[in-house]
């Protein structure tokens, strides 16, 4: 395993678990190609699936005796201008305005471990888990250096990209487009699978088939939205959870993104994924780098399933960082659906004391608290608690919490500026905005300029402010609004397009201060609800509000799209009230607590007013929470049956590594008459070991619960649930 470079042949082989990945230069014009991605083989010299002495016609500079060979070439990184009119991944401007870019092989070098990427997020691994290997390739005439980044994970499916541009030259040049992965894939007989939503159901699985012409996933809304995610897998059209080849590809960044799949003319199939081109540009001076985000690449032989168990396990292994890594959680309630912004500290005490003698571990105090915010058209950027609400003062508040042997959270938006606040009022030019014309309002808020320093450092130093005020440990940190009117004060015309993407580095140069400076702090991020729901928050917060949408229901859809890719470990979930505040629905209290156990568990409703059967049931639930919260967390997950296809049932299914502990979810959406009980195959289980049905004397082997399945009895009425544990024995 690891990385091989065959010198006389000039091949790189790059072998992870299952899966092999193989680069070749071209000896004439040192092309760098792309040879071969999938399930692991033990040949290397596999030169001959180029097909290089059978490509057509295309005009192109090249050193061979015929015409080019680029436009059906499986170039490693796609450059603008030369041939290859697919999509490419590279495009620039020089001083003259010339935008094409050739690339030819220079040198390269392999390596133990994993370097970090600067001033980004990105996964991590030690010099037993990775190899790395980096490809310098050169622009002569431009002279310009692209260093293609790849690391293998040696005990994962699992193979990292990225890209470093470098401007040797004397000249400025501009980078108009920098993607991250360029990969040509044989055929076109492919799915895609994206996920898709809006606010309140982010995050929906859609599967179409790939045909000639483009398909892009992308974003220009300045976050990784809740309309698309930066996550696409390309798939045999026959697979399924279980089988089949599957090639799963996600972006680890925040903001804009693009990502397309091509149906070519001579039936092969482009992925490119990278920072959405739209809005973007990058000047490089002499000996200036640019460092693009990572995209992971996950490959299964064994269907959907298998991919997402892979991503779950690097995710949780080798990009969530900190303290609550690899730790249980604390079970938090938060105040917003209780109150929203009508609380004091009064009413705060009373839901904690409720709280905490029902075994809840943490009160977090969201949107309101600061300023004179009573509503949501004031006071963002005014980070000064407000004594008449919170009265007695913060410390005070979180001192009376703690002890009632409760920790203590509360929410921010550092990312926004209201018109009305005195912030604002003191630097009106603090926002983005276009000088001349008034910015466009979304819940009465701005964004404020973070590509300016003084801007980050003032906001990070007022947050900073309190939460050393007090003994706060969880900090929730919400955006709640797009991105528009793009211009900043500071940024010079040529540059503008430098905005956006600074920007993002700036969220996450903040958020890493606040995880080094607080490490004993839980950050859960949060965009008006699941919009920044991606691999480049998960670097920095250990969860993520899943939705605004805490329905039952409803969240069976988001968490099933979300749970294809995330870990369940990060996934914000929590029991609500009824009716719905979002959809209006009335579900059980017991279905809430169900679906909420399938992520980081928690309460959003006031405790001292909900029924009180259902407050009863609350410590039966904070009991279930610690007694599975261990194999929700770190064991396998499988889906069973998909509410997002059958649109009447869903089943999920959680394994433990070591195959002796199972837990099944069950949730009928919808009643049935005159039918038997519902039957479902559990899957990941040791075929000739016996598995005991907690509660019940049944003992089942894992072959028939697998092959012949298990009987869901005693599932009654519309939203009906049902958690069943069986334990090898």
């Amino acid at each position: 395993m690891g990385i091989k470079f065959i010198e006389d042949k000039k091949i790189f082989k790059l072998d992870a678990k299952d899966t092999s990945y193989i680069i070749s230069v071209i000896d004439e014009e040192q092309f760098v190609g792309h040879v071969y991605f999938g399930k692991k083989i033990i040949d290397e010299d596999v030169n001959y699936l180029l097909r290089l002495e059978e490509s057509p016609y295309v005009p192109s500079k090249n050193n061979r005796d015929r015409v080019s060979f680029y436009d059906s070439f499986p170039t490693e990184y796609s450059t603008h201008g030369i041939g290859d009119f697919r999509e490419s991944c590279l495009q620039v401007r020089d001083k003259n305005g010339n935008t094409s870019c050739r690339l030819q092989y220079l040198s390269h070098e392999i390596y133990k471990g994993k370097k970090k990427l600067a001033g980004l997020p990105a996964t991590f691994g030690d010099d037993n888990e990775c190899t790395s290997l980096e490809i310098t390739c050169i622009d002569n005439d431009l002279n310009l250096e692209v260093i293609l980044i790849y690391t293998v994970f040696e005990n994962l499916d699992v193979i990292t990209r990225s890209v470093r541009v470098k401007n040797c030259a004397e000249d400025s040049i501009a980078l108009t487009k920098v993607l991250s992965a360029c990969i040509d894939f044989d055929g076109i007989n492919y799915d895609m699978i994206s996920l898709h939503g809006s606010w309140a159901r982010e995050r929906h699985i859609s599967r179409k088939k790939i045909s000639y012409g483009k398909q892009a996933v992308s974003t220009v809304r300045g976050e990784s939205s809740h309309q698309d995610n930066p996550f696409i897998a390309l798939l045999d059209s026959s697979a399924t959870d279980e089988s089949g080849n599957v090639y799963g590809f996600n972006f680890v960044y925040s903001g804009n993104f693009f990502t397309q799949v091509e149906g070519c003319q001579f039936d092969t199939t482009r992925v490119v994924m990278g920072i959405n081109p739209v809005d973007f540009t990058w000047v490089l001076g002499k000996d200036e780098e640019f460092q693009a985000p990572e995209v992971v690449m996950v490959y299964s032989d064994k269907g959907i399933g298998k991919m997402t168990r892979t991503f779950h396990d690097l995710y949780r292994n080798n990009l969530i960082r900190g303290r609550f890594k690899d730790k249980k959680r604390p079970i938090l309630i938060n105040n917003w659906e209780a109150t929203y912004f009508d609380f004091n500290t009064e009413k705060l005490l009373s839901i904690a004391k409720e709280a905490s003698s029902l075994g809840i571990e943490m009160l977090v105090m969201d949107d309101g608290w600061f300023g004179k915010r009573n509503k949501d058209n004031s006071s963002l950027g005014d980070w000064i608690v407000n004594e008449e609400k919170i009265q007695g003062g913060l410390k005070y508040l979180v001192d009376e919490v703690n002890k009632l042997g409760m920790e203590f959270g509360i929410w921010f938006e550092p990312e926004m500026i209201s018109p009305d606040s005195d912030l604002y009022r003191a630097h009106p030019d603090w926002c983005i905005h276009i000088d001349g014309r008034t910015p466009a309002l979304c819940r009465e808020q701005y964004v404020l300029d973070l590509s300016r320093k003084e801007i980050v450092d003032y906001i990070y130093e007022s947050v900073k402010k309190v939460l050393s005020s007090a003994n706060i440990t969880y900090v929730k940190w919400d955006m709640n609004r797009q991105i528009t009117d793009l211009g900043s004060k500071c940024i010079p015309a040529e540059r503008h397009g430098e905005l956006l993407h600074r920007y993002v580095l700036a969220v996450y140069e903040m958020m890493d201060r606040l995880t080094t400076d607080f490490p004993h702090i839980l950050l859960e991020n949060c965009s008006g609800g699941g919009a920044r729901f991606d691999p480049g928050m998960l670097y920095y917060s250990p969860q993520i509000w899943c939705s605004d949408d805490t329905d039952a229901i409803e969240r069976l859809k988001i968490q099933e799209g979300t749970a294809m890719v995330y870990p369940l470990s990060c996934i914000g979930a929590h029991v609500s009230d009824c009716p719905n505040h979002t959809v209006g629905r009335s579900t059980p209290f017991e279905t809430r607590g169900h679906v909420a156990l399938a992520g980081t568990f928690g309460y959003e409703l006031d405790v001292t007013r909900i029924p009180k059967e259902d407050r009863e049931m609350i410590p039966k639930q904070v009991e279930m929470y610690h007694k599975y919260n261990d194999l929700v967390r770190t064991g396998d997950y499988y889906r069973i049956e998909n509410f997002s296809e059958n649109h009447s049932f869903d089943s999920w299914e959680v394994v433990s590594k070591d195959k002796k502990e199972v837990l099944v979810t069950c949730v009928q959406v919808l009643g049935r008459a005159n039918y038997h009980s519902r039957r479902i195959k559990l899957k990941g289980l040791v075929e000739d070991k016996m598995y005991k049905l907690e509660g019940t004397k049944e003992v089942f082997s894992g072959g028939v619960l697998m092959h012949g399945g298990l009987n869901i009895k005693d599932l009654h009425g519309d939203y009906s649930s049902k958690l069943l544990h069986l334990i090898q024995v």
